[in-house]
Protein backbone atom coordinates (compact mmCIF):
# COMPACT_ATOMS: atom_id res chain seq x y z
CA UNK A 1 0.00 0.00 0.00
CA UNK A 2 2.54 2.34 0.53
CA UNK A 3 3.91 1.79 -2.67
CA UNK A 4 0.68 4.27 -4.02
CA UNK A 5 1.14 7.03 -1.62
CA UNK A 6 2.72 10.37 -2.77
CA UNK A 7 5.98 11.59 -1.54
CA UNK A 8 6.95 14.77 0.15
CA UNK A 9 8.29 16.16 -3.54
CA UNK A 10 4.92 14.85 -5.42
CA UNK A 11 3.17 17.34 -2.86
CA UNK A 12 5.52 20.64 -3.58
CA UNK A 13 6.12 19.51 -7.67
CA UNK A 14 4.95 22.58 -9.75
CA UNK A 15 3.56 21.51 -12.97
CA UNK A 16 4.12 23.90 -16.48
CA UNK A 17 1.06 24.49 -17.39
CA UNK A 18 1.39 26.16 -20.89
CA UNK A 19 -1.50 28.99 -21.98
CA UNK A 20 -2.54 29.10 -18.21
CA UNK A 21 -3.71 32.94 -18.05
CA UNK A 22 -5.73 32.55 -21.17
CA UNK A 23 -7.86 30.39 -19.74
CA UNK A 24 -7.97 32.02 -16.37
CA UNK A 25 -8.55 35.38 -18.38
CA UNK A 26 -11.80 33.62 -19.73
CA UNK A 27 -13.25 32.39 -16.31
CA UNK A 28 -12.71 35.47 -13.81
CA UNK A 29 -14.18 37.43 -16.93
CA UNK A 30 -17.35 34.73 -16.96
CA UNK A 31 -17.34 34.77 -13.21
CA UNK A 32 -17.13 38.97 -12.95
CA UNK A 33 -19.93 40.60 -15.32
CA UNK A 34 -22.67 38.11 -14.25
CA UNK A 35 -21.65 38.45 -10.48
CA UNK A 36 -21.79 42.47 -11.05
CA UNK A 37 -24.74 42.67 -13.01
CA UNK A 38 -26.85 40.98 -10.46
CA UNK A 39 -25.13 43.02 -7.73
CA UNK A 40 -26.11 46.42 -9.84
CA UNK A 41 -30.17 44.97 -10.02
CA UNK A 42 -30.07 44.84 -6.53
CA UNK A 43 -30.46 41.20 -6.37
CA UNK A 44 -27.38 39.76 -4.20
CA UNK A 45 -29.46 36.70 -3.95
CA UNK A 46 -28.94 35.70 -7.44
CA UNK A 47 -25.58 35.34 -7.08
CA UNK A 48 -25.14 31.66 -6.71
CA UNK A 49 -27.21 31.21 -9.41
CA UNK A 50 -25.27 33.22 -11.67
CA UNK A 51 -21.88 32.16 -10.24
CA UNK A 52 -22.32 28.58 -11.08
CA UNK A 53 -23.37 29.31 -14.98
CA UNK A 54 -19.94 30.58 -14.92
CA UNK A 55 -18.82 27.56 -13.62
CA UNK A 56 -19.22 26.40 -17.28
CA UNK A 57 -16.12 28.30 -18.37
CA UNK A 58 -13.69 25.97 -16.40
CA UNK A 59 -14.77 22.96 -18.80
CA UNK A 60 -12.58 22.19 -21.83
CA UNK A 61 -10.09 24.47 -20.58
CA UNK A 62 -7.44 23.70 -23.27
CA UNK A 63 -9.27 22.31 -25.88
CA UNK A 64 -9.79 23.35 -29.40
CA UNK A 65 -12.45 25.88 -29.67
CA UNK A 66 -15.18 24.03 -31.23
CA UNK A 67 -14.32 20.73 -28.52
CA UNK A 68 -14.53 23.25 -26.17
CA UNK A 69 -17.81 24.92 -27.24
CA UNK A 70 -19.41 21.34 -27.27
CA UNK A 71 -18.37 20.60 -23.69
CA UNK A 72 -19.43 23.80 -22.32
CA UNK A 73 -23.05 23.21 -23.90
CA UNK A 74 -23.32 20.11 -22.52
CA UNK A 75 -21.55 21.08 -18.32
CA UNK A 76 -24.16 24.08 -19.24
CA UNK A 77 -27.00 22.01 -18.80
CA UNK A 78 -25.11 19.96 -16.10
CA UNK A 79 -24.92 23.02 -14.14
CA UNK A 80 -28.26 24.77 -14.62
CA UNK A 81 -30.03 21.24 -13.90
CA UNK A 82 -27.91 21.03 -10.52
CA UNK A 83 -28.70 25.01 -9.87
CA UNK A 84 -32.78 24.52 -10.40
CA UNK A 85 -32.46 21.19 -8.47
CA UNK A 86 -30.84 23.17 -5.51
CA UNK A 87 -33.76 25.13 -5.58
CA UNK A 88 -36.57 22.54 -5.76
CA UNK A 89 -35.12 20.49 -2.99
CA UNK A 90 -35.11 23.07 -0.89
CA UNK A 91 -38.46 23.74 -1.17
CA UNK A 92 -39.18 19.95 0.18
CA UNK A 93 -39.27 18.57 3.68
CA UNK A 94 -36.33 16.45 4.85
CA UNK A 95 -33.38 18.96 5.88
CA UNK A 96 -29.99 18.41 5.46
CA UNK A 97 -30.74 14.50 5.44
CA UNK A 98 -32.42 15.28 1.85
CA UNK A 99 -29.65 17.11 1.40
CA UNK A 100 -27.41 13.81 1.29
CA UNK A 101 -29.73 11.62 -0.42
CA UNK A 102 -29.85 14.02 -3.65
CA UNK A 103 -26.41 14.96 -3.28
CA UNK A 104 -25.95 11.60 -3.96
CA UNK A 105 -27.66 10.98 -6.82
CA UNK A 106 -26.24 13.80 -8.51
CA UNK A 107 -23.05 12.57 -7.38
CA UNK A 108 -23.20 9.38 -9.74
CA UNK A 109 -25.22 10.91 -12.02
CA UNK A 110 -22.88 13.63 -12.88
CA UNK A 111 -19.95 10.90 -12.85
CA UNK A 112 -22.10 9.17 -15.54
CA UNK A 113 -22.44 12.46 -17.52
CA UNK A 114 -18.68 13.89 -17.58
CA UNK A 115 -17.33 10.25 -18.27
CA UNK A 116 -19.46 10.16 -20.92
CA UNK A 117 -18.56 13.85 -22.01
CA UNK A 118 -15.00 13.43 -21.05
CA UNK A 119 -15.65 16.65 -19.39
CA UNK A 120 -12.31 18.33 -18.32
CA UNK A 121 -12.45 18.92 -15.56
CA UNK A 122 -13.54 15.80 -15.14
CA UNK A 123 -16.23 14.31 -12.37
CA UNK A 124 -19.02 15.81 -10.48
CA UNK A 125 -17.50 18.07 -8.18
CA UNK A 126 -18.76 21.28 -9.36
CA UNK A 127 -22.09 20.11 -10.01
CA UNK A 128 -22.05 18.60 -5.88
CA UNK A 129 -20.50 22.28 -5.15
CA UNK A 130 -23.61 24.67 -7.02
CA UNK A 131 -26.75 22.06 -5.47
CA UNK A 132 -25.21 21.95 -2.02
CA UNK A 133 -24.80 25.95 -1.82
CA UNK A 134 -28.31 26.36 -3.87
CA UNK A 135 -29.90 24.09 -1.39
CA UNK A 136 -28.15 26.25 1.78
CA UNK A 137 -30.38 29.15 0.28
CA UNK A 138 -33.73 30.13 1.65
CA UNK A 139 -35.78 30.38 -1.53
CA UNK A 140 -40.06 30.47 -2.33
CA UNK A 141 -41.03 28.77 -5.42
CA UNK A 142 -40.94 31.38 -7.62
CA UNK A 143 -37.00 31.11 -7.31
CA UNK A 144 -37.45 28.11 -9.70
CA UNK A 145 -37.91 30.25 -12.57
CA UNK A 146 -35.32 33.04 -11.89
CA UNK A 147 -32.58 30.60 -10.81
CA UNK A 148 -32.98 28.75 -14.18
CA UNK A 149 -33.09 31.83 -15.87
CA UNK A 150 -30.12 33.83 -14.35
CA UNK A 151 -28.04 30.39 -14.26
CA UNK A 152 -28.95 29.80 -18.30
CA UNK A 153 -27.90 33.28 -19.07
CA UNK A 154 -24.39 33.14 -17.06
CA UNK A 155 -23.81 30.12 -18.29
CA UNK A 156 -24.43 31.40 -21.95
CA UNK A 157 -22.51 34.04 -21.28
CA UNK A 158 -19.51 32.05 -20.42
CA UNK A 159 -19.74 29.77 -23.75
CA UNK A 160 -19.51 33.37 -25.60
CA UNK A 161 -16.70 34.19 -23.53
CA UNK A 162 -14.59 30.45 -24.66
CA UNK A 163 -15.66 30.97 -28.17
CA UNK A 164 -15.01 34.84 -28.83
CA UNK A 165 -11.19 34.27 -29.94
CA UNK A 166 -12.48 32.22 -33.19
CA UNK A 167 -15.45 34.62 -33.51
CA UNK A 168 -12.42 37.20 -34.32
CA UNK A 169 -10.68 34.63 -37.21
CA UNK A 170 -13.04 33.40 -40.06
CA UNK A 171 -9.74 31.32 -40.83
CA UNK A 172 -9.33 30.00 -37.42
CA UNK A 173 -13.45 29.24 -37.28
CA UNK A 174 -13.16 27.60 -40.38
CA UNK A 175 -9.86 25.41 -39.15
CA UNK A 176 -11.30 24.44 -35.56
CA UNK A 177 -14.77 22.68 -38.06
CA UNK A 178 -12.46 20.46 -39.75
CA UNK A 179 -10.54 19.22 -36.99
CA UNK A 180 -13.66 19.36 -34.77
CA UNK A 181 -14.58 15.06 -33.98
CA UNK A 182 -18.58 14.44 -33.39
CA UNK A 183 -19.12 14.21 -29.81
CA UNK A 184 -20.03 10.76 -28.43
CA UNK A 185 -21.41 9.56 -25.56
CA UNK A 186 -19.69 6.85 -23.92
CA UNK A 187 -21.26 5.07 -20.74
CA UNK A 188 -18.86 3.22 -19.59
CA UNK A 189 -18.81 0.54 -16.98
CA UNK A 190 -17.24 1.58 -14.43
CA UNK A 191 -17.92 1.26 -10.67
CA UNK A 192 -16.59 4.50 -10.49
CA UNK A 193 -20.01 6.17 -9.63
CA UNK A 194 -21.18 3.69 -7.01
CA UNK A 195 -17.90 4.76 -5.20
CA UNK A 196 -18.35 8.90 -5.60
CA UNK A 197 -22.40 7.87 -4.44
CA UNK A 198 -21.02 6.04 -1.47
CA UNK A 199 -18.12 9.03 -0.44
CA UNK A 200 -20.79 11.75 -0.78
CA UNK A 201 -23.66 9.52 1.40
CA UNK A 202 -20.40 8.71 4.09
CA UNK A 203 -18.90 12.13 4.21
CA UNK A 204 -21.85 13.87 4.11
CA UNK A 205 -23.42 11.86 6.75
CA UNK A 206 -20.94 12.35 9.26
CA UNK A 207 -21.39 16.13 8.81
CA UNK A 208 -24.94 15.86 9.43
CA UNK A 209 -24.59 13.57 12.60
CA UNK A 210 -22.12 16.05 14.01
CA UNK A 211 -24.02 18.76 13.53
CA UNK A 212 -21.83 20.90 11.11
CA UNK A 213 -23.39 23.99 9.23
CA UNK A 214 -22.11 22.85 6.14
CA UNK A 215 -22.50 18.92 5.03
CA UNK A 216 -21.69 19.72 1.31
CA UNK A 217 -18.71 20.97 1.95
CA UNK A 218 -17.89 17.67 3.53
CA UNK A 219 -19.22 16.43 0.55
CA UNK A 220 -17.38 17.91 -1.77
CA UNK A 221 -14.09 17.49 -0.09
CA UNK A 222 -14.78 13.83 -0.77
CA UNK A 223 -15.42 13.76 -4.20
CA UNK A 224 -12.18 15.55 -4.77
CA UNK A 225 -9.79 13.30 -4.58
CA UNK A 226 -11.80 10.78 -6.99
CA UNK A 227 -11.48 13.92 -9.57
CA UNK A 228 -8.11 12.55 -10.94
CA UNK A 229 -7.43 8.98 -12.42
CA UNK A 230 -4.92 7.30 -10.80
CA UNK A 231 -4.26 6.22 -7.04
CA UNK A 232 -1.10 7.95 -5.79
CA UNK A 233 -2.76 11.14 -7.67
CA UNK A 234 -5.85 10.50 -5.22
CA UNK A 235 -4.41 10.41 -2.57
CA UNK A 236 -2.17 13.39 -3.54
CA UNK A 237 -5.48 15.68 -4.16
CA UNK A 238 -6.82 14.55 -0.88
CA UNK A 239 -3.89 15.86 0.81
CA UNK A 240 -3.30 18.65 -1.40
CA UNK A 241 -6.93 19.90 -0.14
CA UNK A 242 -6.62 19.25 3.60
CA UNK A 243 -3.33 21.35 3.59
CA UNK A 244 -4.50 23.94 0.68
CA UNK A 245 -7.70 24.60 2.76
CA UNK A 246 -5.86 25.19 6.35
CA UNK A 247 -3.56 27.05 4.45
CA UNK A 248 -6.45 29.15 2.34
CA UNK A 249 -8.24 29.84 5.86
CA UNK A 250 -5.68 32.35 6.69
CA UNK A 251 -6.15 33.93 3.11
CA UNK A 252 -10.17 33.97 3.67
CA UNK A 253 -9.39 35.05 7.34
CA UNK A 254 -7.10 38.32 5.68
CA UNK A 255 -10.18 39.02 3.04
CA UNK A 256 -13.41 38.05 5.01
CA UNK A 257 -12.16 40.21 8.27
CA UNK A 258 -12.09 43.31 5.79
CA UNK A 259 -16.13 43.28 5.36
CA UNK A 260 -15.79 44.57 1.82
CA UNK A 261 -19.09 46.21 -0.09
CA UNK A 262 -20.38 43.89 -2.61
CA UNK A 263 -18.91 45.88 -5.80
CA UNK A 264 -15.49 45.56 -4.28
CA UNK A 265 -16.14 41.51 -2.95
CA UNK A 266 -17.17 40.94 -6.45
CA UNK A 267 -13.83 42.18 -8.22
CA UNK A 268 -12.27 40.09 -5.62
CA UNK A 269 -13.80 37.11 -6.13
CA UNK A 270 -13.00 37.91 -9.97
CA UNK A 271 -9.15 38.13 -8.80
CA UNK A 272 -9.59 34.86 -6.98
CA UNK A 273 -11.08 33.11 -9.81
CA UNK A 274 -7.85 34.46 -12.06
CA UNK A 275 -5.70 33.33 -9.42
CA UNK A 276 -6.91 29.71 -8.79
CA UNK A 277 -7.30 28.65 -12.67
CA UNK A 278 -3.72 30.16 -13.03
CA UNK A 279 -2.63 27.59 -10.19
CA UNK A 280 -4.96 24.28 -10.44
CA UNK A 281 -2.97 22.78 -12.90
CA UNK A 282 -0.11 23.96 -11.25
CA UNK A 283 -0.60 22.29 -8.01
CA UNK A 284 -3.91 21.86 -6.21
CA UNK A 285 -3.07 22.68 -3.10
CA UNK A 286 -1.58 25.96 -3.80
CA UNK A 287 -4.67 26.94 -5.88
CA UNK A 288 -6.54 26.31 -2.63
CA UNK A 289 -5.17 29.39 -1.15
CA UNK A 290 -7.28 30.81 -4.08
CA UNK A 291 -10.14 28.38 -4.19
CA UNK A 292 -10.96 28.71 -0.55
CA UNK A 293 -11.93 32.26 -0.11
CA UNK A 294 -13.45 32.60 -3.62
CA UNK A 295 -15.87 29.63 -1.99
CA UNK A 296 -16.28 31.90 1.01
CA UNK A 297 -17.15 35.08 -0.78
CA UNK A 298 -19.11 33.88 -2.86
CA UNK A 299 -21.19 33.12 0.00
CA UNK A 300 -20.96 35.95 2.23
CA UNK A 301 -22.46 38.00 -1.25
CA UNK A 302 -25.87 35.94 -0.51
CA UNK A 303 -25.37 35.58 3.44
CA UNK A 304 -23.18 36.94 5.58
CA UNK A 305 -21.98 34.93 8.62
CA UNK A 306 -19.71 35.13 11.32
CA UNK A 307 -16.14 34.93 10.08
CA UNK A 308 -15.18 32.34 12.78
CA UNK A 309 -17.73 30.22 12.83
CA UNK A 310 -17.69 29.66 9.13
CA UNK A 311 -13.84 29.11 8.91
CA UNK A 312 -14.38 26.56 11.49
CA UNK A 313 -17.18 24.42 9.60
CA UNK A 314 -14.69 24.80 6.50
CA UNK A 315 -11.50 23.33 7.83
CA UNK A 316 -13.67 20.62 9.56
CA UNK A 317 -15.72 19.93 7.21
CA UNK A 318 -13.16 19.52 4.25
CA UNK A 319 -10.70 17.04 6.67
CA UNK A 320 -14.20 14.91 7.09
CA UNK A 321 -14.91 14.64 3.17
CA UNK A 322 -11.17 14.39 2.60
CA UNK A 323 -10.50 11.73 4.67
CA UNK A 324 -13.38 9.58 3.84
CA UNK A 325 -12.35 10.36 -0.31
CA UNK A 326 -8.85 9.11 0.65
CA UNK A 327 -9.94 5.98 2.56
CA UNK A 328 -12.69 4.59 0.28
CA UNK A 329 -9.51 5.43 -2.91
CA UNK A 330 -7.43 3.46 -1.18
CA UNK A 331 -9.76 0.60 -0.22
CA UNK A 332 -10.98 0.48 -3.90
CA UNK A 333 -7.08 -0.25 -4.29
CA UNK A 334 -6.67 -2.86 -2.19
CA UNK A 335 -10.03 -4.55 -3.26
CA UNK A 336 -8.42 -5.00 -7.02
CA UNK A 337 -5.51 -5.60 -5.77
CA UNK A 338 -7.08 -8.73 -4.11
CA UNK A 339 -8.99 -9.31 -7.10
CA UNK A 340 -5.85 -9.26 -9.18
CA UNK A 341 -4.27 -11.72 -6.21
CA UNK A 342 -6.91 -13.84 -6.62
CA UNK A 343 -6.71 -14.54 -9.95
CA UNK A 344 -3.10 -15.07 -10.30
CA UNK A 345 -3.70 -17.66 -7.91
CA UNK A 346 -6.12 -19.18 -10.28
CA UNK A 347 -3.92 -19.30 -13.32
CA UNK A 348 -0.96 -20.56 -10.76
CA UNK A 349 -3.66 -23.19 -9.37
CA UNK A 350 -5.02 -23.82 -13.25
CA UNK A 351 -1.38 -24.52 -14.89
CA UNK A 352 -0.43 -26.86 -11.98
CA UNK A 353 -3.60 -28.96 -12.84
CA UNK A 354 -2.30 -28.98 -16.62
CA UNK A 355 0.98 -30.24 -15.78
CA UNK A 356 2.38 -26.91 -15.88
CA UNK A 357 0.79 -25.40 -19.19
CA UNK A 358 -1.54 -23.18 -19.32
Amino acid sequence: MSTVLPKGQDLLRMNPVEGAHRVALRAGISVALPLALVIALGRPEWAPYASFGAFTSLYGRSQPHLVRLQMQLSAAACMVTAVVTGVVVSLLPGGDWLLVAAGVAIGATGEYFAKAHSYHPPGPLFMIFAFGTVFSMPHTASDIAISALVASLSAAFSVLVGVVGVLRDPRGWRTAVREAQPLRLVFSRSRKPLWIALAVLVSGSIAVLLGIGHPYWAMVAAVAPMSVPHVTQQVERGVHRVLGTTAGLLTSWALLSLHLARPWAVAVVAVLQFAAEMLVGRNYGVAMLAITPLALMMGQLVQPRPVGLLLFDRGVETAIGAVVGIALVLLGHWLRERRKARVAEKLRELELSRGGKV
